[in-house]
């Protein structure tokens, strides 16, 4: 079957179809974060579902232009965005000059990132380096008619643009009636969107302008670098679901008035993270960061927890539900240990100057099945979920395979490379062979051994107090539990 993605802008499922005429450059823009804090599992939640749809399409050999902005000025606070800026009230806060703000969360955000194994941005355009861009756009606005300037900001009047709403289903109307500020006197109507706003003279962020000094407006920061790098029309624009409305509507109408074209072709939406079945967000306070969580968790558990959600589904974060990912992680990271050690890769199995030939008929193990299962999955609008079940199936029948001895060479070669590619190159979970990830797990796995084997000693010369401590500071240094059984003492990762 042909991909298929769910289009906000239509609302079902299309095949998709590249702009470009000869089938093989794909555009993608994804709205990137506004750095005035350290990332947390909501921005997982979101870049993880995008690192997914880039890996599958290039997977698919498109050739993708990945474009994700860095909002470093112009996201006001408020659901109107006629609020504060959000850099301004964080560079205060924490007073420091709002650049300085945003180049340490920039950092910040892309080290969390690496460390979700998401795949950087092919281009990161910040919004303060776009500013001639963005007055360009103003300028055409007003000049067609479609925005006005009044008392040193320039506003988009909503009611010239007849289709505005086409992305959130909203009418006017209902718009308004969703306002919670008043009206400013500035402005003809409530739904107007700032295009531009002048700045008091005490304002840090300023430049100069037709219309003296201001400061862009957030919608129209998207519009500037995702035109000015993917052309007036592209493929695909991603973001959160709290974005359709009203960032990407508003990106819409300016984008369409200042071009006279469709804006995008397909627009993609990820749920957002939920705790106990409410928003997860900073201004409720119940938000974690990916920092924290790093301390507790595997971050590739985590990307794994987020890929057993579909991106389109709301994701109900809990350290427990992380935890039970971490259980099932390891028993599919297991079957890949096996699978590599039987073929002499990182530690453990023969040696390739002793591998031999085995003329044994082996029992046959077909992988073209699991193949078709992982194409249709992931051709239905990106089903990770589907795709992560298929390989715990996957796994079974492979350890089923390895208990019985009968395997050779070349099934395990297979076998292999087919976890590579599902599991590492599309899902970014398993790690290749000779990568560190694997290196680590192999060696934290013989280290572990170690301690148990000391531990043993120990109990044996019934010296308790240091065999405890050892137990002791397993646990609470590394989040690590040992476990005493008949058939000896095992441990794991909490």
């Amino acid at each position: 079957m042909p991909l298929t993605i769910y289009n906000t802008l239509t609302r079902k499922k299309e095949e998709f179809k590249p702009l470009d005429e000869n089938g093989k450059h794909v555009g993608v823009y994804v709205c990137g974060p506004t750095v005035y804090g350290d990332s947390h599992i909501g921005h997982a939640k979101s870049y993880v579902s995008f690192d997914i749809i880039i890996r599958y399409l290039r997977y698919l050999n498109y050739n993708v232009t990945y474009v994700q902005n860095i909002t470093d000025v112009g996201h006001l606070l408020g659901e109107t965005n006629e609020g504060e800026d959000r850099m301004l009230k964080q560079s205060r806060i924490e007073k420091k000059h709002p650049m300085e703000i945003a180049e340490y969360y920039t950092r910040s955000y892309f080290e969390d990132m690496d460390t979700l194994n998401v795949v950087r941005p092919d281009i990161s355009p910040r919004a303060t380096g776009h500013i001639i861009e963005q007055i360009e756009i103003v300028q055409t606005l007003i000049k067609k008619g479609f925005a006005y300037e009044s008392n040193g900001s320039v506003y988009f009047d909503v009611s010239k643009f007849s289709e505005y709403g086409k992305l959130s289903n909203r009418t006017i109307e209902e718009s308004e009636t969703g306002t919670r500020v008043e009206t400013r006197s500035e402005k003809k109507f409530p739904n107007d969107f700032a295009l531009w706003k002048r700045a008091e003279p005490e304002h840090i962020m300023q430049w100069s302008s037709p219309w003296g000094k201001g400061f862009p407006g957030w919608h129209v920061e998207c519009s500037a670098m995702s035109m000015k790098y993917l052309g007036e029309t592209f493929d695909i624009h991603g973001g959160g679901m709290d974005n359709q409305f009203p960032h990407h509507e508003c990106e819409i109408a300016q984008s369409e008035c200042a071009n006279g074209k469709p804006f995008v072709k397909y627009f993609l939406h990820n749920n957002l993270v939920t705790v106990n079945g409410q928003k997860m967000s900073k201004s409720l306070g119940n938000f974690t960061t990916l920092k924290d969580l790093f301390k507790k968790f595997d971050p590739i558990v985590l990307r794994f927890f987020i890929l057993q959600s579909h991106y389109r589904s709301t994701l109900d974060f809990s350290e427990e539900a992380i935890s039970s990912s971490a259980k099932g992680y390891e028993k599919l990271l297991n079957t890949v240990k096996k699978v590599r050690e039987g073929l002499g890769l990182e530690g453990g199995g023969l040696g390739k100057e002793e591998r031999k030939p085995q003329t044994t008929n082996h029992k046959p193990f077909e992988i073209t099945n699991y193949k078709l299962q992982f194409m249709e999955a992931m051709n239905d609008d990106f089903n990770t979920p589907q795709v992560i079940a298929m390989l715990f199936d996957f796994s079974r029948e492979v350890n089923t395979l390895l208990a019985s001895g009968n395997v050779s060479k070349e099934q395990l070669q297979e076998i292999d490379l087919f976890f590579s590619e599902v599991g590492g190159n599309v899902l970014g979970i398993i790690p290749k062979e000779n990568e560190n990830k694997t290196t680590s797990i192999l060696k934290e796995d013989k280290v572990m051994k170690v301690f148990i084997k000391l531990r043993e000693k120990l109990k044996s010369e019934k010296l308790w107090l240091f065999s405890d401590l050892i137990r002791k500071e397993l646990n609470d240094e590394l989040n690590i539990t040992l476990e005493d059984g008949k058939e000896g003492t095992t441990w794991k990762k909490k």
